[in-house]
């Protein structure tokens, strides 16, 4: 808890910086400004080619246990959330992150996983964010990542819409419009994935990709359909069998059309969360298999045929937020995502030119 104290303290002040390779302090980075301090190298480069750190159910640095259990949920698990012992078991294992949007934002991270609901009850039709009990509003969420985007004008975001609880026709059109409200000129219209680079973004002056995984993405240019993002799921607790899954997706990436999450995490199993019941996810499965995961990261490179966006819990532990750059600038050729927040040169040459849609399914006890 005391890290994540420092690393918001570090977020207020605006920076998060490292020391140069020589061990002093003499060269400072802002995460919050890394992809608008890239090479002109990268400038044309599609952003399906360029390694970019995303975080896994974005939105779950907070959920409310007064709130009803979300109907991402079984019907056991709503009958045992009665109790209100249960509901505070279930915040340990549904809570994914500890940084809210803003503090995800300035350390880097650029791809947001979000999963949303209608709530029971609830007059206005207001759309909130849901891991198995409700998060903040989504509106809410949009706005805090706007006024980032406006602070910062050269960032660009990948927005995931992935999974839809109780959502009619209705509720879908009130989201749409929250979208266009929060973002309005900032919004991407859906394209060849070739042409995304940040040089074609920067001229537009848009920032917020949209991604929608429901077919209301036909009636709106500017929703990207969600098979242009493919992030297959390993559904283990197996750190082997995991590194395993993530080697096997990214050979059988696809070179062009779409870009890629690689899911570098690990899901619970129902005698997981029996066995750590108190713990909750980061204290039984996260923070002792993620020095593993991150091995593997740091092994490899974008490109067409390598890693694009890799998503993970908690990206405030392990010198996530880290940003090393060598110390002549015009030596960083092209991002090494040794892990989501942290930058390395990898080589002088250029990334390559050339360039089953499966989220995990909800948290569930039972």
């Amino acid at each position: 808890m005391l890290a994540v104290r420092k690393v918001r303290r570090k977020l207020r002040m605006g920076t998060i910086c490292s020391p140069s390779p020589s061990g002093t302090k003499t060269l400072e980075v802002c995460n919050a400004d890394w992809m608008a301090s890239l090479p002109p190298l990268l400038h044309n480069v599609p952003l399906s080619n360029l390694a970019i750190p995303g975080s896994h159910d974005s939105f779950s640095y907070w959920v409310d246990e007064k709130s009803p259990v979300g109907p991402d949920q079984t019907p056991a698990i709503k009958r045992l959330a009665r109790i209100s012992l249960v509901k505070k078991l279930m915040k340990k294992w549904s809570v994914t992150q500890n940084l809210t949007f803003r503090e995800q934002l300035d350390a880097g991270i650029r791809y947001f996983d979000l999963r949303v609901s209608s709530k029971p009850g609830d007059a206005d039709q207001e759309i909130y964010f849901i891991h198995g009990l409700f998060g903040i509003r989504v509106w809410d969420g949009l706005m805090e990542i706007d006024s980032f985007l406006t602070q910062h004008p050269q960032e660009i975001v990948f927005l995931d819409f992935n999974h839809f609880y109780a959502m009619d026709e209705a509720h879908h059109k009130r989201l749409i419009l929250r979208i266009q409200e929060a973002f309005g000129n900032k919004l991407c219209s859906a394209c060849s994935v070739e042409s995304m680079t940040l040089q074609t973004l920067w001229e537009k002056k848009s920032q917020v990709l949209i991604f929608y995984h429901c077919p209301f993405y036909k009636q709106y240019p500017f929703l990207w359909p969600g098979k242009k993002i493919p992030a297959p799921w390993a559904n283990t607790t197996s750190v082997r069998k995991l590194i395993l899954f993530l080697e096997t997706t990214l050979s059988e990436r696809s070179p062009h059309g779409s870009f890629h999450v690689s899911q570098a995490i690990l899901t619970p199993r129902v005698k997981t969360i029996a066995r750590g019941l108190v713990g909750g996810l980061k204290n039984t499965l996260v923070h002792r298999n993620l020095p593993a995961i991150l091995d593997w990261v740091k092994t490899q490179k974008p490109g067409a045929l390598g890693v694009n966006i890799i998503t993970s819990d908690f990206v405030d532990l392990v010198k996530y937020l880290q940003c090393f750059l060598p110390q002549d600038h015009s030596q960083r050729s092209f991002l090494n995502f040794s892990h989501p927040g942290q930058m390395l040169p990898r080589s002088s040459s250029p990334p390559q030119d050339h360039a089953s849609q499966d989220h995990e399914r909800p948290l569930t006890l039972l």
